[in-house]
């Protein structure tokens, strides 16, 4: 018995995802042990007895996929940003505060201006990365400049 993938996702995802998440406990591993369970279906040849079949199997499929990934070196080396942060050493209290302002940017200004700060990248090489035009990676750059100069400006009065 084989049913089809649509079915199966609007009748067990919900099913799928608490369980993985009572294990892992966290969102997005979840959400992937699901699309991966439902892509092992997919692949699979097996067929099932019945329905009662194929829901049991997706649910041991999704918590073994879920304890892989606490097993995994990446689930057991990640730390939260601010451990991560607290991790790192400054020269100055100012390169903290300035790096904070990049993490805080919204994601679009901050890749912009990570990649042609930090990784020195040209505003070509970077409109090719991203796959964007050159004057929109340049109006990114300025409009970040600005919320950095803003953020930095208050953090600066703020301290006198």
């Amino acid at each position: 018995m084989r049913l089809s993938a649509e079915y199966l996702v609007k009748q067990y995802q919900e099913n799928l995802y608490l369980a993985s998440f009572s294990i892992c406990r966290n969102q997005q591993d979840a959400e992937d042990v699901v699309q991966d369970t439902f892509l092992n279906y997919l692949h699979t040849a097996k067929d099932f007895e019945s329905e009662e079949h194929i829901k049991a199997w997706l649910i041991r499929v999704a918590v073994n996929k879920s304890k892989n990934i606490l097993t995994t070196f990446w689930h057991r080396k990640k730390e939260t940003l601010e451990d991560y942060m607290s991790s790192i050493s400054f020269q100055e209290p100012e390169d903290l505060a300035l790096t904070e302002a990049v993490l805080a940017l919204p994601k679009s200004y901050r890749i912009v201006i990570h990649l042609y700060y930090y990784e020195d990248y040209s505003v070509s090489e970077i409109s090719k990365i991203l796959s964007i035009s050159e004057s929109a990676v340049k109006n990114r750059l300025l409009r970040g400049r600005k919320m950095l100069k803003a953020e930095l400006k208050e953090d600066w009065t703020d301290d006198e």
